[in-house]
């Protein structure tokens, strides 16, 4: 990888770290930093010489985009309903506790879409997969890419949440339970990160990963919530 290239992959992962850090620090702050983090990936890919078309954003691709990602994203669906109509989710999550009110549209609507989904996609799939890319080709891009994002959620299972709460129910709280939590969230993101990259990849658009990762952020609260 050139200098320069090296240079402004290690400028997305500083600026992932700066934003992770004050995502913890400050209550509320999310759709901000996923914001601030939006505006400093442009600036980056922007000094690099990065066209539209290495980020996924060309608008030739974006009907593309939206057939990969509409598809990606119905299909997620379709494995939540199963798994909530055969009650495979609802025996091990908590209790909801109130429905979809407008703390819940607010969360799947304005925070997980652009304090997530988009700054993520941005980076992951989008700076990261091209940066690499041009250096080492896009196969070693993907898995290079997919193996940050999984290490990107160790710090997020390490906290609360449903999601961790859920887990720590099966593997246990304890030490050991902590260690196989983390170990199973990087693997799992990482495996997320790969079909994310195929998806950005093979339509060509960042929208159909971007579609689809918003999917499972959503309608994972949805479920949450209702089951």
């Amino acid at each position: 990888m050139g200098v320069g290239s090296a240079r402004a992959v290690g400028l997305v992962l500083v600026a992932l770290a700066v934003a992770k850090g004050v995502d913890r620090a400050v209550p509320g702050a999310h759709v901000a930093v996923g914001l601030g983090l939006i505006t400093c990936l442009v600036a980056i890919a922007r000094a690099q010489g990065l066209t539209t078309a290495d980020l996924g954003l060309a608008r030739s691709s974006r009907p593309a985009g939206l057939r990969w990602g509409a598809t990606a994203a119905a299909l997620v669906g379709t494995a939540y309903a199963l798994a909530y109509v055969t009650g495979l989710v609802r025996g091990v999550l908590p209790d909801g506790g109130g429905g979809l009110g407008r703390a819940a549209l607010w969360t799947v609507l304005v925070a997980i879409p652009l304090g997530t989904v988009l700054p993520e996609e941005l980076a992951f799939r989008g700076l990261l997969l091209a940066l690499l890319g041009h250096r080492y080709g896009l196969l070693a891009a993907s898995l290079l890419s997919s193996a940050l994002f999984g290490l990107w959620h160790v710090v997020p299972s390490l906290g609360g949440g449903t999601a961790n709460a859920t887990m720590a129910s099966v593997v246990g709280a304890d030490a050991a339970g902590t260690v196989l939590r983390v170990v199973v969230t990087v693997v799992f993101t990482a495996l997320a990160g790969v079909a994310l990259c195929w998806l950005r990849l093979r339509s060509g658009s960042l929208l159909a990963p971007v579609l689809a990762h918003w999917t499972v952020n959503g309608l994972g609260v949805i479920v949450t919530l209702v089951a």
